[in-house]
């Protein structure tokens, strides 16, 4: 590997290390969802005209039986072992209600009612996902691996052995919190749990201010453990410290629970494996019998979990080892075992879930790398954006500081992130709308598509000066801001045809503010974690100090997402979810840090006297303002492909009232794949494409030659048609689409795939 890889222009490094996302089965299946000769039949019927007669008649009777064989095609999909796997892992119940009735079902044009086409879809819907869909999750998402090798020009795909190398079976958090939880309801444990200091709790001449409250006084015995409850001492520790005996210790511990200034607990960090940080505390029991008790039950869930690992493929003893997990997660906790789906919830429902390793890497050369010149324009643009956003924020917590100030004197980081809540700032949603209207008007300037353009090229050579000067500046955010996750993906029919240079790239998703292959599922999945450590030694050769994240927050936080390239010498500061090791050092809590001026600045000075910008503290509030800002698309109901040099920097998309789809409701499953096809020719649409509708949980896959995604496809648009008459869905070409795989297996099946780059600002201001 290269000691360091620069795009060609502007001041970025890229990681050496990047993530190749794909989906754990091969593109091609879902075109066999699409009938030979169908799509051609239906578009011989001209727009407007009446569907009938003998050639409506011939085509209906053609349509009926393509039907009964993508039906059994469906059921050939829905048989397999891994395909049944992957929906256990999704949703086992479906196995049950959904699949085995329609594996029983004998497929016939007579036969396909409404609930065996409702089945099929079911099938068609999970395939989509697990063939075309770059998720991140479990066999049917594995996380990949790449290098850049800037020895060679094209891409090498060295494929491994199977799809997947190695996969991992995770308890998620919340599970592990509840058996904590029930295991710390015995009373008689109390003396073996270390009481932990609320983070923004502190002693101040004799009493506690609390944000929004009065000050309440302490009593001495009180103010002498308050300090020392620090996570890590026991109850009989802080009596040997403070001279009170352990029965005056565990009354004055009570009291401050109930007052809410300590947490008196069994606490699990946030950690891929929180059943081991259970363990250990758990040991410390001092009662051998109710420590074996206590252990015996974190065996139990573990035993379980195994079980489930070692199911593999093998569907019918996954859902029997998901049950039995389940079935005595409940008899030990008391509590439901999987979580209702919905905005309120984190992502990780169940109670365990799986990561892969993908068997295939890649290595990409110089081709690639002299092609990312717009890459480098769209970052500059986004640390404008990053830098506007910290200006705007950096002013509003300053006013909130003078208030804290005014009131209270010396400012604690607790009380001032009180006074900005809700984190970043309450006006940070209306801020950041405006930066990134800002940001699309200017690109809007340089793009200058005329009125009704389908399509747009440009070249970086004659651009670059407009966009340096629109958006050129050095970084000046906080430290995560460096950061910018670009997903690229390469157009091309194999990895010769990168080496011949026959090949585009799409800029997919730009993930601002953070590096995602950071976080906890792609850093448990990489064979060797210390050279992504040494990626980020790189970045950041001095301490980070980093504010503790909730273990969950919904809709999309959890374990699986926290930053998981953590070193010793950063500094953890809890602001008000404490989620770290108590064990850990440095690690410090929000009401013992200061806020302080210098000049201009304000900073965040730790305990032990090391200084931080402020806004790095409360940097990850503020990535989560700004993480999906980025966008080129232009306003309005069509926007059109824009082309940089190779790089398509904003696919074509188009946005449709699902009202004027009045076909969608057609009674005749014919009929409305023939108007739908038609609809389409006329909007010009291409063949792939994916959806966004408010109705639908994600953006899915639709074929047009494929009737039974054109089903999938009107049953959204009638749906959100019946929420909201009004209401409009989202449509965007699918590129690469699936005939435009480079990525192979052992076998030779080709992948959908998009490289996930880590892309480092070096043009950092002084700070």
């Amino acid at each position: 590997m290269p000691e360091h890889v620069y795009l060609p222009v502007g001041e970025w490094r890229l990681w050496n290390q990047f993530a190749l996302r794909g989906p754990g089965f091969p593109a091609s299946g879902v075109l066999r969802l699409a009938p030979a000769g169908l799509a051609e039949d239906a578009d011989k019927f001209d727009p407007g005209t009446p569907l009938s007669g003998a050639d409506w008649a011939a085509f209906e009777e053609s349509f009926g039986e393509a039907a009964v064989r993508t039906a059994s095609i469906l059921q050939e999909i829905a048989a397999s072992a891994r395909f049944q796997a992957a929906v256990a892992w999704q949703n086992r119940a479906v196995l049950t209600t959904g699949i085995a009735p329609f594996l029983a079902w004998e497929p016939s044009a007579a036969g396909r009612t409404s609930m065996p086409r409702q089945r099929e879809e079911l099938v068609a819907h999970y395939w989509q996902r697990f063939c075309v869909k770059n998720d991140t999750i479990g066999f049917f998402g594995p996380v990949g691996w790449g290098s850049w090798d800037l020895s060679r020009r094209g891409v090498v795909v060295e494929p491994g052995t199977g799809v997947t190398a190695e996969s991992t079976v995770y308890f998620a958090s919340w599970g592990i919190d509840a058996l904590a939880k029930a295991i710390g309801a015995d009373p008689a444990l109390r003396e073996w749990i270390a009481p932990r200091r609320v983070s923004f709790v502190r002693v101040v001449d004799g009493r506690v201010p609390l944000p929004g409250r009065p000050p309440q006084d302490v009593p001495p015995l009180m103010a002498d453990l308050l300090p020392r409850c620090d996570g890590v001492r026991l109850p009989a520790d802080l009596a040997a410290e403070t001279g009170a005996s352990l029965p005056e210790v565990l009354a004055a511990l009570e009291e401050m629970t109930r007052r809410r200034w300590i947490t008196w607990r069994f606490e699990v960090p946030a950690d891929t494996h929180p059943e081991r940080h259970l363990r250990r505390a758990l040991e410390r029991i001092g009662d051998p019998e109710r420590r074996r008790h206590a252990l015996g039950m974190l065996d139990v869930l573990e035993h379980g979990r195994d079980r489930v690992a070692a199911a593999g493929y093998d569907a019918a003893e996954l859902s029997a080892a998901f049950a039995a997990l389940e079935a005595d997660f409940v008899a030990l906790t008391d509590t439901t075992a999987q979580r209702e789906k919905g905005g309120k919830t984190a992502p990780c429902r169940a109670l365990v879930y799986s990561d892969t390793r993908r068997s295939a890497t890649a290595r990409i050369g110089t081709a690639v790398l002299d092609e990312l010149t717009p890459l480098a324009l769209c970052l500059t643009a986004a640390r404008w954006m990053t830098n506007r956003f910290a200006e705007v924020l950096g002013g509003r917590i300053r006013e909130a500081y003078d208030r804290v100030r005014a009131r209270q004197g010396e400012v604690d980081l607790g009380s001032l992130w009180f006074e900005c809540l809700p984190a970043p700032h309450a006006e940070s949603i209306a801020d950041s709308d405006r930066v990134q209207a800002e940001l699309r008007r200017r690109w809007a300037r340089i793009i200058d598509a005329a009125p009704g353009a389908r399509r747009v090229r440009l070249r970086s050579a004659d651009i670059a000066d407009r966009v340096l000067a629109e958006f050129d500046e050095p970084g000046a955010g906080w430290h995560q801001s460096r950061y910018i996750s670009p997903d690229v993906l390469i157009v091309a029919d194999d990895a010769d045809a990168v080496e011949r240079g026959e090949f585009d790239l799409v800029l997919g998703e730009l993930h601002v503010a953070m590096n995602t292959v950071g976080a906890s599922l792609f850093v448990s999945q990489h064979p060797a974690r210390e050279e992504l450590m040494a990626e980020t030694d790189t970045d950041f050769p001095g301490a980070r100090v980093m504010p503790m994240l909730p273990k969950e927050q919904p809709p999309r936080w959890s374990a699986r997402s926290r930053p998981a390239l953590v070193r010793p010498e950063d500094y953890f500061v809890g602001m008000v979810d404490y989620t770290a090791d108590p064990h850990r050092p440095r690690t410090v809590m929000s009401a013992d840090v200061r806020v302080c001026e210098r000049g201009e600045r304000l900073v965040a000075v730790l305990p032990d006297g090391a200084e931080f910008p402020l806004l790095d503290v409360f940097g990850n509030a503020m990535t989560n303002r700004v993480m999906d800002r980025f966008t080129l698309r232009l306003d309005g109901d069509h926007s059109p492909r824009v082309t940089i040099d190779n790089m398509v920097v904003s696919r074509e998309t188009w946005r449709f009232a699902a009202a004027d789809l009045d076909f969608a409701g057609d009674k005749s499953e014919a009929r409305r794949f023939v108007r739908t096809r038609q609809w389409r020719a006329g909007q010009e649409l291409p063949r792939f494409v994916f959806v966004v509708s408010a109705t639908e949980p994600r953006p899915f896959f639709v074929d047009f030659d494929s009737p039974v995604y054109v089903g999938i496809f009107l049953k959204a648009v009638r749906r959100l048609a019946r929420k909201d008459p009004t209401a409009r869905f989202t449509v965007s070409e699918m590129l690469p689409d699936p005939e435009q795989a480079w990525l192979t297996d052992d076998e030779g099946h080709k992948y959908t795939s998009e490289l996930r780059f880590v892309a480092v600002d070096q043009s950092e201001a002084p700070r």
